[in-house]
């Protein structure tokens, strides 16, 4: 079998990593050029695919700029971005293209499975017509189905094979071939009714943790307001066995995922003239962390008689996750820009990431961040870091990971806690 990836970056190349591994040839195609150019001779831009192991794949895995290479898989499995315009609506130009590009080298009998999240009734109301202008009926001369990617970057305890792989197809059949080619990868394969029932699963899972994350941030705000520790009071509510998940505050959500795909379900519910009011209202939680962890900055500088304009910040982590580089929606960004703003002289920690083009900025030494720095702030708790060791050298830390906050200290600040 030979499997076709369409888009080789933080889904489809570790997916095309997996097929190859699994003895399938796989085509990955992507239209920037360089990508291609550099995968082609083992250089890989994906952390959770190192050199080594791509370079042990190329003996399955070919990569071209060219549709037409596809032709001749068995299975296309398309992987681009689903992204948001300024506006917070769905820009599907990166599928749109991808799709008028496919249907010029669709052929009977392949299977083609879109895996990037987006709204229901993407696949059968978007993906099927321009696939269709071949001449070919989705569903009857070829299998059209939906599978969205659950990829974590940086985890390792679940993986692709290892994390069930949901699957809906247009028909029974469609779902029962793209089945087979993840069960080629996949210990489990969760098969559901349509591809609407997959499309919206997957908003479902991000949803729910964008939702418990905006409920869990909005009560630190409250507990920083009323002076109670809300790490006190979390670790206090997760002891019970039942009726509980914990979730953790933190300066605001980021990733591929979570800050963007509860915006393709509220644009798509408008279009049945329905409001998701709970949903858009964990949205605009999250999207003010940024503003409220500022103003926590500012606190803790006026409370040192230090204005923010001309007080140096030291930002540790500016990734949107500990353990990874990626930067997409990261609220550090957000913090930078807002400190920046208000006259502050931002430097950042982070080994992850070595610069930050848009704000001018490249990551610093621990020792050299630390020289001079007014503030201390945690952002992003990477594991590399000794954070207790920065808030003892720091005149003031303020931290909104909780990282520091088993040590008793005036000048260590947290978020829903007032200082030590």
């Amino acid at each position: 079998m030979t499997v076709g990836i369409v888009g080789l970056g933080y889904v489809g190349l570790p997916l095309a990593m997996e097929f190859a591994e699994a003895g399938v040839d796989v085509v990955g195609v992507d239209v920037d050029a360089q990508k291609v150019a550099s995968l082609r001779g083992g250089g890989s831009h994906v952390e959770d695919v190192d050199d080594d192991r791509l370079r042990r794949a190329l003996e399955r895995c070919s990569f071209s700029t060219r549709f037409a290479d596809l032709a001749a898989a068995d299975a296309v499995l398309i992987c681009v971005p689903t992204p948001l315009t300024a506006n917070r609506e769905p820009e599907l130009g990166p599928l749109l293209s991808a799709a008028r590009a496919l249907g010029g080298v669709v052929r009977a009998g392949q299977v083609i499975v879109l895996e990037s999240t987006t709204f229901p009734g993407t696949t059968r109301e978007y993906l099927a017509p321009l696939l269709e202008e071949s001449g070919l009926r989705a569903g009857t001369d070829f299998a059209l189905a939906f599978s969205p990617e659950r990829v974590d970057p940086g985890r390792t305890d679940y993986t692709i094979a290892t994390t069930p792989k949901i699957v809906g197809g247009l028909t029974a059949s469609c779902t029962e071939r793209a089945a087979d080619v993840y069960a080629c990868i996949c210990e489990h394969v969760v098969r559901v009714g349509s591809p609407e029932a997959a499309e919206l699963a997957k908003l479902l899972e991000n949803i729910f943790r964008s939702v418990n994350i905006a409920l869990v941030n909005e009560m630190a705000m409250l507990a920083d307001r009323m002076d109670i520790d809300i790490w006190e009071v979390i670790d206090a509510a997760a002891t019970k066995p039942y009726g509980f998940m914990r979730f953790n505050p933190g300066p605001g959500m980021g990733g591929h995922c979570l800050p963007v795909d509860p915006f393709y379900l509220t644009w798509r519910a408008r279009e049945f003239d329905f409001a998701t009011e709970f949903v858009e209202l964990a949205g605009k939680v999250n999207t003010q962390m940024p503003y409220f962890c500022v103003e926590k900055v500012e606190q803790a500088l006026n409370a040192a008689a230090k204005p923010v304009r001309g007080s140096r910040v030291l930002v540790l982590g500016v990734s949107y996750k500990p353990g990874v580089g990626d930067i997409r929606e990261s609220p550090a960004i957000k913090i930078v820009e807002l400190l920046k703003a208000r006259g502050a002289d931002v430097v950042y920690h982070d080994r992850h990431v070595p610069r930050l083009q848009a704000l001018g900025l490249e990551h610093v030494d621990l020792e050299a961040g630390l020289a001079g720095a007014d503030v201390a702030v945690i952002v992003t708790a990477h594991p590399d870091v000794d954070h207790e060791a920065v808030a003892r050298a720091a005149p003031i830390t303020v931290d909104f990971r909780g990282v520091t906050r088993g040590m008793d200290d005036a000048s260590v600040l947290h978020l829903g806690r007032a200082a030590g």
